[in-house]
């Protein structure tokens, strides 16, 4: 739910190659059902394909092993290795 410069910021300072999104008015986050009692998004990862749909959501995110859990969800959602 940051604001577009605040997740341009991140991106860059962690070098991330894929998009993330801005949602400052939280309608994308109460639309994935995300937001928890007091209005504060819960920390999910989803994966969506080219088709726009759904593949898999990750409910249980842990910030320390995070990167190696995306990478290991895209493994088996059969995304190629770069």
């Amino acid at each position: 739910m940051d604001p577009l410069e605040q997740n341009k910021g991140f991106a860059e300072q962690e070098h991330a190659d894929f998009p993330l999104l801005s949602d400052p008015t939280k309608h994308t986050a109460d639309a994935y059902g995300v937001l928890g009692m007091m209005r504060i998004a819960n920390r999910w990862t989803f994966y969506i394909g080219k088709d726009g749909k759904i593949q898999a959501i990750d409910k249980d995110v842990k910030p320390a092993t995070s990167a190696d859990d995306m990478a290991t969800t895209l493994h088996q959602l059969g995304v190629p290795v770069r």
